[in-house]
């Protein structure tokens, strides 16, 4: 029998005659996402996905909340390889534990957890003997959920093997008189703990040694946390008392996170002094310290701590390699240099609301050998272009955070232009205009990846055309253009034409963004390493004052195939919201004007190889079977036409 390949060398050939053990190597190389989008284009790729998912050992999937309808099918029950699982449970409550909670798994995240019951962290202790990692946010937050302390009991009994644990929730719903006794059973193997909210007082007794009624003050008490090395907490204040306890009862401690938001402007107890700054590092152990006031219910400041609490400290912390201070108000130059000149490896500084903060910390910077790489100097508003000047003789610079320094103009960027190495530039609120956004395009055509100008007012569409000329800025794939009044969808069109594959784009408050704009982003072509079909998984056209009905009409399938985060008005017609949000189950819409993210993105984006043909296909392989119309959404229409 004559094969039709031979006879026809132009004849489509059959992916059959591939072995299905080279079908299956090259589909363990994929992610999650991707094995489930290939699954959707033929059969055996569909036979082949099935048997990979038996026995995968890492299932990552974050962009997409499914249900129990569509997740259970993916996390095979008969896989016992499974080590690593990384899911957004927005859709899941207690009645998925039989197939998430596997006694197989060394690491474990569950993100949204708000349906979810303390009963998780039990059930977690009860079967996952050997996990390492374990990551939840957002436990038991929906009303009518409780957590308690007998479930964090159980979770810190059976997980001996922990070592990070990150509990992105509020801790301080368990009761006191046991939280201590509580975490004394955690295991001496953890080496990291991060908490979402815990008040400062609940720390302090946590570490502070209980004295029994039969022993002395001189009795040698162990560390509830012998071996941590890791700490980042947010709490109610930041005082001399809690820096001061964590210091002295954790001698292996390298990192320190500490995030306060007051409630009220601080008495001298609940606060930070130059005496609590003085008691920071005293084993010299530490390498990275972050403490920041924020200012998100109250503003307030440190206003207790000067150039001297600064001096004391960076005695004791000449082998930094990281430090973030922000709310220092009362710090001046003379005590940012010090940590400067003091601190040899230094790489990370980050500086927020240092009101006193001039070009002059800046000014002998090339007679220190510190090598930056990221730079962080937000609302910084005394800094001018001559600081930045300076600064960019930090050649290997990665990151550099200019956000609300108004006083920063088109030289400032001539100057960022020649950092060669340069992938995150945020730039929000400060005075550039488009002639420095054509400084910056000629000096950085390869290297930057995400670049923010949110609220540069003097930007007009003639930015973009800048940004974007000829082979200029290839690399970018984030991009926030919000609150610019001047541009316009002339702009937006001139961004489609470049054919950059941008992944997040916000246009948030952009009056003269519209219709047009959003037709111009869904028509728009990328062709990236042979494939078609828009890029954008994040668009934020929240009060754009041009969205009229017309853009929901775009914003349905099979247009935006790969969008995740979409932010839009409600007031436009909360109907058409509405519609689109159950035309599209798996996109994420935000209509009260929050600010638009995830929690991450799968870093294998190059690895999505198929052809798009506008519909993606991995919504259609969850749905498969089900049938798809847009009757929900052109029932909105019709009523926003009424």
């Amino acid at each position: 029998m004559v094969n039709p390949s031979e006879s026809d060398p132009d004849a489509p050939q059959s992916l059959m005659i591939l072995p299905s053990a080279l079908i299956a190597t090259i589909m363990t190389k994929l992610d999650v996402a991707s094995i489930c989008s290939a699954a959707s284009t033929c059969r055996t790729f569909q036979s082949c996905a099935s048997h990979i998912l038996s026995f995968i050992p890492n299932f990552h999937l974050l962009d997409i909340g499914l249900s129990n309808h569509f997740l259970r099918p993916l996390l095979m029950p008969t896989n016992p390889y499974l080590r690593s699982l990384q899911v957004d449970c927005t859709r899941l409550d207690d009645s998925s534990f039989d197939y998430l909670i596997r006694p197989s798994l060394q690491e474990l995240s569950l993100h949204n957890c708000a349906d979810f019951t303390g009963q998780l962290l039990s059930r977690i202790g009860h079967r996952c003997k050997d996990l390492r990692f374990l990551y939840l946010s957002s436990l038991a937050e929906k009303r009518g959920r409780s957590i308690d302390a007998s479930d964090l009991e159980a979770l810190l009994l059976g997980c001996t093997q922990l070592e990070t644990l990150i509990l992105m929730f509020d801790v301080s719903m368990f009761m006191r008189h046991n939280f201590a006794r509580v975490w004394a059973l955690a295991t001496s193997k953890l080496v990291s703990l991060e908490i979402g909210f815990i008040s400062s007082i609940m720390v302090t007794e946590l570490l502070t040694p209980v004295i029994g009624p039969h022993q002395s003050s001189q009795h040698f008490q162990p560390s509830i946390f012998p071996g941590l090395q890791k700490l980042n907490l947010s709490v109610d204040y930041i005082t001399d008392t809690m820096v001061s306890t964590i210091s002295e009862s954790l001698a292996s401690l390298t990192h320190l996170d500490l995030r306060d938001s007051p409630i009220m402007e601080p008495r001298v107890s609940f606060d930070l002094t130059n005496i609590g700054l003085q008691q920071i590092n005293p084993h010299g152990k530490l390498k990275h310290l972050s403490l920041v006031r924020s200012q998100e219910i109250f503003p307030t400041y440190f206003k207790r701590v000067n150039d001297l609490g600064i001096l004391l400290m960076a005695d004791k912390c000449s082998s930094m390699e990281s430090i973030s201070l922000g709310g220092f108000c009362q710090v001046t130059d003379t005590g940012f240099r010090t940590i400067l000149h003091s601190c040899a490896n230094l790489y990370k500084l980050r500086v927020s609301r240092g009101n006193h903060l001039t070009d002059l910390i800046f000014h002998d910077i090339t007679a220190t050998s510190l090598s930056l790489t990221h730079v962080s100097l937000r609302w910084c508003n005394l800094l001018t272009n001559f600081a930045v000047t300076r600064l960019a003789s930090n050649r290997g610079l990665i990151v550099l955070d200019l956000r609300d320094c108004r006083n920063l103009g088109d030289d400032a960027l001539q100057a960022v232009s020649t950092l060669p190495k340069l992938k995150t530039l945020l730039l929000d609120g400060s005075d550039i205009s488009d002639t420095g956004l054509c400084h910056l395009s000629k000096g950085m055509s390869s290297s930057l990846v995400s670049l923010s100008l949110r609220g540069c007012k003097r930007l007009t569409d003639k930015c973009i055309s800048f940004l974007f000329d000829d082979s200029s800025n290839r690399e970018l794939r984030e991009l926030d253009l919000s609150n610019l009044p001047n541009l316009s969808d002339a702009g937006i069109l001139l961004l489609a034409k470049s054919h950059v594959p941008i992944f997040e784009l916000r246009m948030r408050q952009c009056p003269l963004i519209g219709d047009i704009s959003v037709m111009a982003l869904a028509s728009m072509k990328v062709d990236e390493n042979g494939w078609q079909g828009s890029s954008l998984k994040l668009l934020d056209l929240y009060n754009c004052g041009g969205i009229t009905p017309l853009t929901f009409k775009w914003l349905k399938k099979p247009y935006f195939p790969k969008l995740r985060w979409l932010g839009v008005t409600g007031s436009v017609s909360r109907d058409l919201v509405d519609g689109l949000m159950r035309n599209r189950p798996f996109l994420h819409v935000g209509y009260r004007g929050e600010e638009l993210g995830t929690d991450q993105w799968d870093n294998l984006d190059d690895l999505y190889m198929h052809d798009y043909e506008e519909v993606d296909e991995f919504e259609q392989w969850l749905l498969e079977g089900e049938n798809e119309s847009d009757e929900e959404m052109e029932e909105a229409e019709i009523i926003e036409v009424l």
